[in-house]
């Protein structure tokens, strides 16, 4: 059986990583949408193991002190956090998780979990990041140029990740990163059965 495998997916705001994850979730169920741990409390519509895992502050500390959190973070007053336990269990069950999430988080998750694969998503060009920005009506100007610094922060960072995907199509880009995980289930260490098998059987050849 061939083991799955964590894919992180960063971006700056505009990017379109969200557009992008959800299709590629819907594409196949051999891929599972990463489910955070939270302080925050249930709210109507809320369910337990799907959208969070709910936990009290206590149980949310012991998580992180016994490093079973891949990354945390302080948000509104409330913790979240990647439970290594879910993407542990979904990666033996041979599935691709995807966890979208910034850049400094997802350079926490690569230093406790080495064996991820790291996918930055932009844009065709700076330009049409802007574009987008602007075109949801959502942003004043002060918030809008905050983005821009941060993006410029966050792609200063492009080297650190192991795949560059432009987001031009969201079909497209889709497919790069389908292509992407087809590419990365073939490395050895995600198929130690096969090759296992390999060197028993030939173990008895002349």
């Amino acid at each position: 059986m061939t083991t799955g495998s964590l894919f992180i997916i960063s971006g700056p705001s505009g990017s379109g990583k969200g557009t992008v994850v959800k299709s590629l979730a819907s594409s196949s169920p051999d891929y599972a949408l990463s489910v955070s741990v939270t302080t925050r409390k249930m709210r109507g519509g809320d369910r337990e193991g799907v959208d969070y895992f709910f936990k009290t502050m206590d149980e949310f500390v012991a998580l992180r002190d016994n490093n079973q959190l891949l990354e945390h973070a302080l948000f509104v007053g409330n913790l979240y956090g990647t439970p290594r336990f879910y993407v542990e269990e979904q990666i033996a069950k041979g599935k691709i998780v995807l966890l979208e999430i910034e850049v400094n988080g997802a350079l926490q998750v690569k230093q406790r979990y080495p064996e991820c694969v790291l996918i930055f998503l932009v844009p065709p060009n700076f330009t049409e990041l802007q574009h987008r920005l602007q075109s949801r009506g959502t942003e004043d100007i002060e918030s809008m140029q905050a983005r821009f610094f941060r993006a410029r922060e966050e792609i200063m960072l492009i080297n650190k990740y192991d795949y560059l995907v432009v987001n031009d199509k969201v079909e497209k880009a889709v497919e790069c990163i389908q292509n992407i995980a087809f590419a990365e289930k073939l490395r050895p260490f995600r198929q130690k059965q096969i090759a296992e098998d390999f060197f028993g059987n030939s173990s008895g050849s002349t």
